[in-house]
C-alpha cells in the first residue's frame, strides 16, 4: 500500500493531509474547551449550534466555491484555502463571545468545503493507475482514522504543559505545513469547463450528475446508513459509556478506540477486497452490516443485554463497515465523471454526503435525551431503509461502457464516428458518463460486450 508515497507529488499531498488533519483534530479538542470557558454548562448547546454551521457550509459552500475557483489553478485554491484556515485558527484564542466563534467556524469550514473536495478530484488525476489510486483511498481512510485517535491524544500531551489557547497555535502550523507542501509540487491542471454554461448550471452541475446517475444515487444512499451509524457512535458514545454503563473518561476513549480500530483494518484491507468484489458486492453488504448492528443495538437496550464488552464488539463492526462504504467512494465519483466535471462531483459528494448528519445528529441527540432505545430504533429505521434503497436502485449489472442512443446530435458529429443508424438516431457503446453530449442515463442500459466490470474499472 504504501507503495504510492514512491509518487512524489502524491506523497507530498497527502502528507499535507495528515499534518492538516492533524491540526484540525488539536482545533476540535481546543474549541470544546474555548466554547465551555464562554458558555458553561451551555458549552453544549455552542458546540452543537457549530456543528450545525459546519454541516451547512459543507451541504451549501461547497459546490459554489467550486464553481466559483474554474478559475483558479487547483493549486493555487488549495493553498488559499491553507491560509485562510491558518488565519481562523490564528484568531480563534482571541474570541470573546459565542457568536465570534459561530462566524469563524463558518470560514473555517467553507474554507475546508472548498479545499476537501478539490483535493480529492485531483489524487485520480495524480495517481491514475486504477490500483494506485485505490491504496490511495486506503492511506487516506487510515489519515481520517489516526486523526480521531491520535489528536486527543497529542492534545492532552500538550495540555499538560500549556493552555488550550496554544492547541490553536498547533492547528495554524499545520494548515500553514499543508500550504507548503501543497505549493511544492506540481498539480495537474483540471480539463476545461463548458464554455456555455452558466453560473447556475456550474454551481449545480455535481448535483445533477449525482441525480442522473444510478449508481451516484446508490452511493448517496449508502452514505445515509453510514450517517445513521455514525451519529449514534459520535453524539451517544459518551452517555452509553458513562450513563448506561458506569464507566469513566478513559472508557469513552476506548469505546471510540474501538469504531476507530474497525474502520482501520477494513481501510488496510480495501484493496485486497476489491480484487475479489466489486464496488457493488461490497459497499451494498457493508450497508446491511451497519444496519444489523444496529437492529442489534436496538434490541441489546431494550431487553437490557447491553455490556461493555457487547458494545466494543459493536463499535468494531460499526467502524469497519463504515470503512468499507466511505474507503471505494472516490472510485466510484471518478468512474462516474468526466476529467472536466471531477471537481464538481467531489464537491456534491462531499455536501450531498455530509448533509444527511443534518437529519441524524438530530435524530441521535435529541430523541436519545428522551429515551436512547428510541434513538437507536429511529437510526436503525434510517439505515434499513437506506441500504434496501440503494440496493434496488444500484443496478446489478453495472458497466462502465453503455449501448446507447444519440437522436439529438448532427449525423456529422466526430461524436457519432463508427456509430449505427437506428429509427430516427444513432446507436454506439462507449466508457459513459453524465455530460454535455450525455444528460440523461440510458433507458434499460445495456453494458457492451467488453465492458462487463465494476465502473471503478474506468478511467478518463
Amino acid at each position: 500500500m504504501l507503495s504510492v508515497l514512491r509518487n512524489r507529488t502524491y506523497r507530498h499531498l497527502f502528507a499535507a493531509q495528515v499534518i492538516a488533519l492533524a491540526g484540525t483534530g488539536l482545533a476540535t479538542v481546543a474549541l470544546s474547551l474555548l466554547a465551555y470557558d464562554l458558555a458553561g454548562p451551555e458549552a453544549g448547546a455552542v458546540l452543537g449550534t457549530a456543528l450545525a454551521i459546519k454541516m451547512l457550509a459543507y451541504l451549501f459552500i461547497g459546490p459554489i466555491a467550486t464553481a466559483l475557483a474554474e478559475r483558479l489553478s487547483r493549486r493555487t485554491l488549495m493553498v488559499a484555502m491553507d491560509l485562510a484556515r491558518a488565519a481562523v485558527a490564528l484568531a480563534l484564542p482571541f474570541v470573546t463571545e459565542v457568536w465570534q466563534i459561530y462566524v469563524l467556524v463558518l470560514v473555517l469550514q467553507s474554507a475546508s468545503a472548498a479545499f476537501t473536495p478539490t483535493f480529492q478530484a485531483t489524487i485520480p488525476e495524480v495517481l491514475r493507475r486504477q490500483a494506485d489510486y485505490t491504496k490511495a483511498l486506503s492511506l487516506s481512510r487510515l489519515a481520517y482514522d489516526l486523526e480521531s485517535l491520535v489528536s486527543p491524544v497529542l492534545a492532552a500531551a500538550m495540555l499538560a504543559f500549556v493552555g488550550y489557547e496554544w492547541l490553536f497555535t498547533g492547528t495554524t502550523a499545520g494548515f500553514l505545513a499543508s500550504a507548503v507542501l501543497v505549493a511544492s509540487v506540481a498539480v495537474p491542471k483540471p480539463a476545461p469547463a463548458e464554455a456555455s454554461e452558466g453560473r447556475w448550471a456550474k454551481t449545480t452541475r455535481g448535483f445533477r450528475l449525482y441525480a442522473a446517475t444510478p449508481r451516484l444515487r446508490a452511493l448517496l444512499c449508502m452514505h445515509l446508513a453510514v450517517a445513521a451509524a455514525t451519529a449514534m457512535v459520535i453524539v451517544n458514545t459518551v452517555v452509553l459509556v458513562q450513563d448506561v454503563l458506569g464507566g469513566t473518561d478513559g472508557d469513552v476513549a476506548i469505546a471510540l478506540g474501538a469504531y476507530g480500530i474497525g474502520s482501520m483494518a477494513v481501510a488496510l484491507l480495501t484493496p485486497r477486497l476489491l480484487r475479489r468484489a466489486t464496488d457493488r458486492r461490497l459497499m451494498t453488504a457493508a450497508a446491511f452490516v451497519l444496519a444489523a448492528a444496529l437492529v442489534a443495538l436496538t434490541a441489546a437496550l431494550a431487553t437490557g443485554a447491553f455490556g461493555w464488552a457487547w458494545l466494543l464488539a459493536n463499535w468494531f463492526v460499526l467502524g469497519a463497515a463504515t470503512a468499507a462504504i466511505l474507503t471505494p467512494t472516490g472510485r466510484l465519483v471518478t468512474a462516474s465523471a468526466a476529467p472536466n466535471d471531477r471537481p464538481a462531483a467531489f464537491a456534491a459528494q462531499f455536501s450531498l454526503s455530509h448533509g444527511w448528519f443534518l437529519v441524524t445528529y438530530p435524530v441521535a441527540g435529541w430523541l436519545a435525551a428522551a429515551d436512547m432505545t428510541a434513538a437507536a430504533a429511529v437510526l436503525t429505521c434510517i439505515a434499513v431503509a437506506a441500504a434496501l434503497t440503494g440496493r434496488i436502485i444500484w443496478p446489478a449489472r453495472d458497466a462502465v461502457a453503455l449501448a446507447h442512443v444519440h437522436a439529438e446530435l448532427d449525423p456529422d458529429d466526430p461524436h457519432l464516428a463508427g456509430a449505427a443508424r437506428v429509427g430516427d438516431g444513432w446507436i454506439h457503446s462507449h466508457y459513459f458518463v453524465i455530460d454535455a453530449r450525455h444528460r440523461h442515463w440510458p433507458r434499460n442500459a445495456r453494458p457492451c460486450d467488453a465492458a462487463r466490470r465494476t465502473p471503478a474499472g474506468a478511467r478518463a
